[in-house]
């Protein structure tokens, strides 16, 4: 079969997602439509806001089914009308079985680790919170227990010391586009082969990838230096990391923090975790082992600034303190 004949029904919402549309189409596959996620109301006007998988699938003139219930039977009579033979999930959500058994060739996933590991909603962040050297993507098979289907290829990348979740989340986004067009050709000749995964290495200490929420972002400064850093880094630009600031006497400030780094301690280190040591350029805080110095933070109502400029507008007195 030639990929042209090959009817494709791709699902997603996030910007993940949108490397991978784009590679189908602009690589000649036929994409019969595009399944995403209604608008949403958007900032302080709350006015509707398209998703990202949206947006490219208009650019490209495809036809957009935006369902607020996958089992209703109007859409599950629109999706089985485009007869694909094949449907595609970057990004999206859970499934019904209706919906990802239709297709005779079933349905494939693109997910953000190298499976088994890291199985949920939030693989990268998972990932560099742990400090991992190295990551991937996958693409499987789906079933109806999230995120365990027989894999189908994987492929994996090296990690920056000190990259963010934005970073490696846009690189993933091109290496994940590249997996899956080549995951696809291996339909081109039938159902492929693919891999039980619970036959891959590390399936007995796979670790879960759970779904971050505002209050799983609070800095724990009783971390070890590397562990906050860590931390900091798997959630900035977004959900972004967060501390208080607390002043006696005055009202507590939430900090955002964006970026970090690790640095060795010095004579002037001294305190418990929490301590603020700053000067004209350098904000430092104690961990339980090891200094975190913050290079770009933010206030209420602020924009993100770096070190420098936050402390050329901001007093600190030696009571104060970062919980």
């Amino acid at each position: 079969m030639k990929k042209e004949d090959l009817r494709l029904i791709f699902m997603g919402t996030a910007d993940f997602a949108v490397p991978a549309l784009r590679a189908l189409i602009e690589g000649g596959y036929q994409v019969a439509a595009v399944v995403t996620m209604p608008d949403k109301p958007m900032g302080r006007g709350h006015k509707l806001s398209a998703s990202s998988v949206k947006l490219c699938a208009l650019e490209y003139g495809l036809p957009i089914l935006q369902p607020a219930n996958l089992n209703e039977e109007a859409f599950l009579d629109e999706l089985r009308s485009y007869r694909a033979d094949l449907q595609i999930v970057v990004a999206f959500r859970m499934l019904p079985k209706a919906v990802w058994q239709m297709p005779p060739m079933g349905t494939i996933n693109l997910h953000g680790s190298l499976l088994p590991m890291y199985r949920g909603a939030a693989p990268i962040n998972h990932t560099l919170r742990r400090g991992d050297a190295e990551t991937g993507v996958t693409t499987f098979l789906l079933q109806h227990e999230i995120d365990t289907g027989e894999v189908l290829l994987q492929e994996k990348i090296a990690i920056g010391p000190e990259e963010t979740f934005g970073e490696l989340y846009e690189r993933m986004g091109v290496l994940g586009a590249s997996v899956l067009t080549r995951t696809v050709d291996l339909f081109l000749n039938g159902k492929p082969a693919s891999t039980p995964q619970e036959e891959l290495p590390g399936y007995a200490d796979a670790l879960p990838a759970p779904k971050i929420f505002k209050d799983d972002c609070r800095i724990d400064w009783n971390l070890p230096a590397e562990e906050v850093h860590n931390f900091i880094r798997s959630l900035s630009p977004a959900p972004t990391a967060w501390t208080k600031l607390h002043r006696p006497g005055m009202e507590s400030i939430v900090l955002k923090i964006y970026r970090t780094t690790v640095i060795e301690r010095e004579p002037r280190h001294r305190g418990k975790f929490g301590t603020i040591i700053a000067d004209k350029k350098t904000l430092d805080v104690m961990t339980r082992k090891g200094v975190v110095r913050i290079l770009s933070l933010q206030m209420p109502g602020k924009k993100q600034v770096d070190a420098a400029a936050f402390l050329n507008g901001f007093t600190f007195s030696s009571d104060m303190y970062i919980e």
